[in-house]
């Protein structure tokens, strides 16, 4: 198996072994459709029971003094512990333990994918900072970066995403988020959005995006887009319409790790056209130099694009 999905795997059988601690526990029927999804379901599963029993033999610590601050709990303090003994698969951090999310940040050219408990699935671009919220399994909120998100619907409790002051709740969809230089750009390849359905309630449909800025006051406006190309920086492929070549240089650095500045005489310059990544970064910037009609001089550890 993958890492990332060994990760979400590990993830899943720690909820579900926390979760059973509960007397009340009644979700037998979903536990068992989860553990048939998958094999490698039961062998997580089994691992984490198996260590939780470990725990439970060890004796208690015993105090010479009542403390007055209670600690943790033990269904807290498993979760830790569990955590802790899963070396190079889940980071405190990751988990997000105290605070009850799940921060997920990224290098720039670094690419993860996260299989989510409910069958969706996100693949988070580099340089890109996802927060999860573990009492909110159907929710996700963007701080900065580009993700693409595959969401299983649910009509009674659609998946919402947060990115700026924007809210996209999802109605069947696949659709591709980029939070960047404050404004937030949504391109949707499969069913539809709802971008801020409690004010301008704006949809965009498969094969339309539509880009905000902080500070706007009018509502987006969809427009077209070609849906084969929405998150084709999965693959190594950026196209783009009408674009300012300062947001082509922040793609390459976000999903290659290219470094690219733009000179001050060519800021105002448009690109419209596909850059297909190269193996060699030099190759891709010789492209976009002669595709963009600018001059690329490296400097340093990137490059410098000029009229």
């Amino acid at each position: 198996m993958r890492p990332d999905r060994d990760t979400a795997i590990e993830a899943q059988a720690i909820d579900w072994v926390v979760r059973q601690r509960d007397p009340g526990f009644v979700e037998w029927d979903a536990f068992a459709d989860w553990l048939a999804a998958d094999p490698g379901h039961g062998a997580a599963y089994d691992a984490i029971a198996g260590l939780d029993a470990d725990l439970d033999a060890l004796p208690p610590t015993r105090r010479s003094e009542p403390s007055v601050r209670r600690g943790p709990s033990r269904r807290a303090w498993f979760g830790g512990a569990v955590a802790a003994a899963l070396v190079g698969a889940i980071s405190l951090s990751s988990l997000g333990l105290f605070d009850g999310t799940s921060r997920i940040e990224t290098a720039a050219g670094e690419h993860r994918t996260l299989a989510l408990a409910d069958g969706s699935r996100i693949e988070v671009n580099g340089a890109s900072l996802l927060v999860l919220d573990d009492d909110r399994p159907r929710f996700a909120r963007l701080e900065r970066g580009e993700a693409m998100f595959h969401v299983v619907h649910r009509a009674d409790e659609p998946f919402v995403v947060e990115a700026g002051g924007a809210e996209l709740v999802d109605l069947g969809t696949a659709f591709n988020v980029v939070r960047a230089g404050g404004r937030t750009a949504v391109a949707v390849s499969e069913g539809v959005v709802a971008y801020n359905p409690r004010r301008e309630n704006v949809r965009v449909a498969a094969g339309q995006g539509l880009e905000a800025r902080d500070g706007d006051r009018a509502a987006p406006a969809p427009h077209a887009i070609d849906a084969a190309t929405i998150g084709g920086w999965r693959t190594g492929l950026l196209v783009y319409a009408d674009a300012p070549l300062s947001d082509v240089a922040e793609d390459l650095r976000r999903t290659a790790g290219i470094a690219v500045r733009i000179a001050p005489n060519a800021a105002d310059t448009r690109f419209r056209g596909a850059l297909i990544l190269a193996k060699h970064p030099a190759r891709t910037i010789a492209d976009l130099a002669a595709l963009s009609g600018t001059r690329a001089e490296r400097q340093g550890d990137g490059w410098v694009l000029s009229r």
